[in-house]
């Protein structure tokens, strides 16, 4: 049986190049790239290729051509490897050619937006490989960069993830202060319930088992069990058993992934994947014409 790829969702170009634009005014400031004005020709041209220097994930190609389009439309750009794409080192993500002082001016805003995220493609794609012969599925959060939310939950569909809500305003997802407040999970639920549109999914945190036990007998959609080790987690699960979704939380890291997933649990969401990845080495490689 053939296996057919999950398909990525698409970044609207106009997003891509209004965050593109602000990154290349910030950087080219009140004067323009003056160390490439001073010592390169205006009339010379160049070919450059962004190669892999680390194996990872790609995740982020309309960057490229968005700065250097940006920068100056006669620079052709040519991508090699698509988002989604294991990289090996060496492996050409794609060349370009035009003006050098085009792509010089272009090249750190294009590799500090590929970098980043392609490097939580490549964290996510990690966490994944090590879950993959569980159900469970790898999920993000809400801690994301300010302002680079949409790329980086796009970079974690790139690398085989889930993406949780988008923001507070998309889905319910009941916290432990929220309880505090409110002054009780059944509670919590049943305001969230009659508040709530058919259409809006409504999760629970629980991190004791007296809890969960209260947070099912008003039918949340998910219950999100925060901060369980795999053992308290089986029992959870046996719990659940499958009236919601089960997802784990909390204390979640590459060396923990795989007894969290092996527990039973449907989903494992996390934050390490967007705030702890780091940058996947990417460097431009350029020659004169």
């Amino acid at each position: 049986m053939t296996v057919m790829p999950r398909p990525l969702p698409s970044l609207p170009r106009l997003m891509v190049d209004d965050a593109v634009r602000a990154a290349l005014l910030e950087d080219l400031g009140r004067a323009g790239d003056i160390t490439t004005q001073a010592t390169i020709p205006a009339e010379a041209r160049a070919v450059a290729t962004f190669r892999a220097r680390k194996p990872g994930v790609v995740a982020g190609v309309d960057f490229i051509k968005s700065a250097m389009f940006q920068m100056d439309a006669s620079v052709r750009v040519s991508i090699l490897k698509g988002d989604g794409e294991r990289l090996v080192p060496g492996d050409v993500i794609a060349r370009v050619d035009g003006p050098a002082r085009s792509i010089l001016s272009a090249e750190r805003v294009a590799l500090n937006y590929l970098g980043r995220l392609s490097g939580i493609a490549s964290a996510t794609a990690m966490f994944a490989d090590r879950i993959a012969h569980t159900k469970a599925r790898i999920a993000d959060t809400r801690k994301t960069t300010p302002g680079l939310r949409a790329f980086e939950k796009y970079a974690v569909k790139c690398g085989g993830g889930s993406n949780h809500r988008f923001g507070l305003d998309d889905a319910i997802l009941i916290k432990d202060n929220h309880i505090a407040v409110c002054g009780g999970v059944a509670e919590s639920i049943r305001r969230a319930r009659a508040f709530a549109g058919h259409l809006v999914k409504i999760e629970v945190e629980v991190d004791r088992l007296d809890q969960l036990v209260e947070a099912l007998t008003e039918r949340p959609d998910v219950v999100l069990l925060d901060n369980m080790g795999p053992d308290m987690l089986r029992q959870a699960v046996a719990i659940i058993a499958g009236r919601a979704v089960a997802e784990a939380s909390g204390g979640v890291a590459p060396d923990t992934v795989k007894a969290i997933a092996e527990a039973g649990v449907d989903l494992i969401s996390t934050g390490w994947i967007t705030h702890s990845a780091p940058v996947l080495d990417i460097g431009l490689d350029i020659d004169l014409e």
